[in-house]
């Protein structure tokens, strides 16, 4: 009985954990697929990053590049600046390491975190434009959130096809 209640505990404890954040509104979304981008390109092998599943397809790193820009270019649409070292749309292509395209992704993510906490109340209805089209910046938001969740399941894809098991799918118990 004390081994199958300390399993319960572990299964319980594990999924809270999968699931912290999730049904918490945006905030709560944003914590966990971040938790989740950082979680599963820390635990791809370096050798990984320029793993791609055919040719002319994105490779490992560039997926996690692609994040990290559009992050900041969508968040620059609703108004902070594109950070100043980013000088190239082939930074995708060009940087490649897995701890400069971590730091990038990480920047990126909480570059979100932290404007959107800034925002005060009636921001998210403020009219913004992109590709001559007039959005909200809570649209913007909206999308940055989908296109990373998009992405996270792109690399999910990648990582089993080349090996590596999402940290949050691994046994609590191994």
């Amino acid at each position: 009985m004390k081994t199958l209640l300390l399993l319960v505990v572990m299964c319980t404890t594990a999924l809270h954990a999968q699931m912290e954040g999730l049904w918490e509104g945006y905030d709560g979304e944003w914590a966990h697929v971040s938790r989740q981008l950082v979680a599963l390109a820390e635990a791809t092998p370096a050798d990984k990053f320029a793993w791609r599943p055919a040719p002319g397809v994105r490779s490992t790193s560039e997926v996690y590049m692609h994040i990290a820009l559009a992050n900041f270019y969508l968040l620059s649409v609703t108004g902070p600046p594109m950070p100043s070292d980013i000088k190239s749309e082939d930074m995708e292509k060009t940087v490649t390491s897995k701890a400069d395209v971590i730091a990038f992704l990480k920047r990126s993510l909480e570059a979100v975190k932290t404007a959107r906490a800034q925002l005060k109340p009636g921001d998210l209805q403020r009219k913004v434009t992109i590709m001559k089209k007039e959005v909200t910046v809570d649209g913007m938001y909206l999308r940055i959130l989908v296109h990373d969740n998009e992405h996270m399941g792109q690399l999910i894809a990648y990582a089993r096809m080349s090996g590596v098991v999402p940290p949050w799918s691994e046994p609590a118990h191994k």
